[in-house]
């Protein structure tokens, strides 16, 4: 199990940027690839970026790229999901989960987190 909290939620407006956080519990994080995805509101949920377990592989989805940067602290249990020049479209509710391996397909990932929301306005 790898139970996954994520923070750092809420509402700004274009332009603005925002970082998310995603804490894990467990000793087992750093052997785990993570991503994070969104979901809003009546639309399916979409791979936003993931990185390998050591951090030296990254994967971004084609509307985010440029705009948005995933790390992680092994040392702190943390990936982050840095959000810049956010867009009225990037607004729903955001979720990070961890996969044995580095995948852009939410069906290879394990544990998931409760997620939180993003809004943006124009």
């Amino acid at each position: 199990q790898v139970p996954l909290v994520e923070f750092g939620g809420g509402l700004v407006q274009a332009g603005d940027s925002l970082r998310l956080s995603c804490a894990a519990s467990g000793r087992t994080f750093s052997i785990y690839a993570m991503g994070w995805f969104r979901q809003a509101p009546g639309k399916e949920r979409d791979f936003v970026a993931a990185v390998s377990w050591s951090g030296g592989s990254t994967h971004y989805a084609h509307s985010v790229k440029g705009r948005f940067t995933i790390s992680r602290d092994n040392a702190k249990n943390t990936v982050y999901l840095q959000m810049n020049s956010l867009k009225p479209e990037d607004t729903a509710v955001y979720y990070c989960a961890a996969a044995r391996s580095l995948s852009t397909d939410g069906y290879a990932y394990d544990y998931w987190g409760q997620g939180t929301q993003v809004t943006v306005s124009s």
